[in-house]
């Protein structure tokens, strides 16, 4: 990537993308220069990648939004509407976006925790949302994602409490796929991205397209979604491709 990133690191490796928050002396706490960042790598990442990985710098994911920023700053409004623009940006990115959570995963890095499609989180990852211990609300989606992640019982437990809770309680919630030890995050994430990377990027974008559009609809009409887009899938190449390796005994090979 030949842009400058002064809050993040941003690559591609392999049809891989990496964004990685990257000022880990405030727990890759967020300000407006890192959210604005965070959109512009999601948009130029989700044209190039087979996958996107988020992930903090050093030992931590992220400790929500800067509150020396958030007290300081004279736009408030365009710092909130921002922080949405940019998680918004990981559910509308047609391409799977897989984050990797360690130590601090708190307020709004929980916020953008439930926005990434697929969670691996270390088994002593500390997550919650700390909004309430501090006066605050939530601004950048958890009052309204992770409700419709956990419900409404555990999503208000934790919301008014501010209560923590580990990786692993995260998996039994629903929360994260899975939970490693410490030292096997990193390369359980890049073993699942290469995984995905492998396969064919139209079916996974295809996937991902049926269940956002079919989360909100009558489950009818969303079957209904999924028999068309079978239907017009199975004539693409890469399935037909998927198929002659099948009855051939070999590995396929994707567009």
């Amino acid at each position: 990537m030949d842009a400058v990133w002064e809050c993040l690191r941003v690559s591609i490796d392999q049809k891989i993308g990496h964004i990685v928050l990257n000022r880990p002396e405030v727990f890759n706490a967020l300000n407006y220069k890192a959210v604005h960042e965070f959109e512009r790598a999601v948009r130029e990442l989700e044209g190039q990648s087979k996958v996107i990985l988020v992930e903090g710098a050093g030992d931590h994911f992220c400790a929500g939004a800067d509150l020396r920023y958030l007290a300081e700053t004279t736009n408030l409004r365009e710092f909130i509407e921002q922080i949405n623009r940019a998680f918004s940006s990981l559910e509308q990115a047609p391409v799977p976006v897989v984050a990797l959570v360690q130590g601090y995963a708190l307020a709004g890095g929980f916020e953008l925790m439930q926005a990434c499609d697929v969670v691996i989180a270390a088994e002593n990852a500390v997550i919650g949302d700390q909004h309430a211990n501090v006066g605050l609300i939530p601004g950048g989606g958890g009052s309204q994602r992770l409700p419709r992640l956990v419900g409404r019982q555990r999503a208000l437990a934790l919301l008014l409490s501010g209560e923590r809770i580990t990786g692993r309680d995260a998996v039994s919630w629903g929360l994260a796929y899975k939970s490693v030890p410490p030292g096997e995050l990193k390369a359980e994430g890049t073993r699942l991205a290469q995984e995905l990377a492998a396969k064919s990027s139209g079916a996974l974008r295809a996937m991902k397209h049926l269940v956002d559009r079919g989360a909100d609809r009558p489950l009818k009409d969303a079957i209904d979604l999924e028999v068309e887009t079978f239907l017009e899938w199975i004539q693409n190449s890469d399935a037909q491709q998927g198929l002659r390796a099948f009855r051939e005994k070999r590995a396929p090979e994707f567009s």
